[in-house]
């Protein structure tokens, strides 16, 4: 059950691999069906991010409050509502909200699906299967581009085929979710004792002990509700504390230098640039 519970869930890693590389293999096709300028197609391409960035804040907050299986339902009927807008587009505006609502749903998908993984997986398993997660979204940007550079040979609308083929995994993943358990640890931090052990027996195996397993997860979970949670909210101000402030900077910096090297452009727009290179 622990793998088709982890396969289930990085369907969505699948989501944040094709969004991520659409425009890249369907920019030619795009402009000419649509009659786009660079401008409009630009802005199409980069709205992504803005998407990404909102998911991730508060994909968090969400994932915590209603549970990490429906967060992830949310996030892919968004990812479906974009691609279906993005599929039925008839001018930039459509083409923008729909890939608006896939960063969005990108940005959710690329906190709670890690955070699910981890925490439905034994501890000798746990880093290989959340690595599964990082191996999905490049598997599928290649294969993206694969897929459309093969179809655009045949004279097929690589950019329609691809938001449909987009839709298999977020399919697949809103099927699969009523098949696996929720997260065990979620429910031993909300107090949810029964639900708890039926979901940590269930990925486990139906003659597993998980006595002492559960013993570990209760103590932290409930340890979380009796502590933590009665603290008032940190603010983003406290980030800026000075015993805090190496590691921000370090954090901060890392992923500020990771962007500098323009990584987001060029899986955005990997096609033209060989083109004209």
């Amino acid at each position: 059950m622990v793998y088709f519970t982890t396969f289930v869930a990085v369907c969505g890693s699948h989501e944040f691999g094709t969004c991520a590389g659409y425009s890249s293999p369907t920019q030619d096709a795009i402009v000419e069906e649509l009659g786009l300028s660079t401008a409009e197609y630009s802005v199409f391409g980069s709205i992504l991010t803005f998407g990404v960035m909102i998911g991730a804040i508060t994909g968090g907050p969400i994932a915590d409050f209603v549970g990490r299986k429906w967060t992830m339902r949310i996030a892919s009927a968004l990812c479906v509502a974009g691609w279906l807008a993005i599929y039925f587009a008839e001018g930039a505006l459509a083409l923008d909200i729909g890939r608006l609502a896939t960063g969005y749903g990108m940005g959710v998908f690329s906190y709670v699906v890690p955070i699910f993984i981890a925490e439905i997986t034994p501890k000798n398993l746990r880093g290989a299967l959340t690595a599964v997660k990082q191996a999905k979204i490049l598997y599928e940007h290649s294969w993206l581009e694969l897929q459309a550079w093969s179809y655009w040979q045949k004279a097929l609308a690589c950019s329609k085929f691809c938001p449909l083929a987009s839709l298999i995994p977020c399919a697949v993943l809103l099927f699969g979710l009523f098949f696996i358990p929720e997260s065990p640890r979620w429910l031993a931090k909300t107090g949810r004792e029964k639900e708890f052990e039926a979901a940590l027996q269930k990925l486990r195996g139906k003659d597993a002990d998980i006595s002492e397993e559960a013993a570990e997860i209760q103590v932290k979970g409930f340890k979380y509700i009796e502590t933590l949670q009665p603290l008032p909210k940190a603010s983003i101000l406290d980030l800026f504390q000075r015993r805090y402030l190496s590691s921000v900077i370090i954090g901060v910096g890392l992923m500020v230098i990771q962007q500098f090297g323009g990584i987001n452009g060029i899986c955005f727009y990997t096609s033209n640039i060989f083109e004209e290179a």
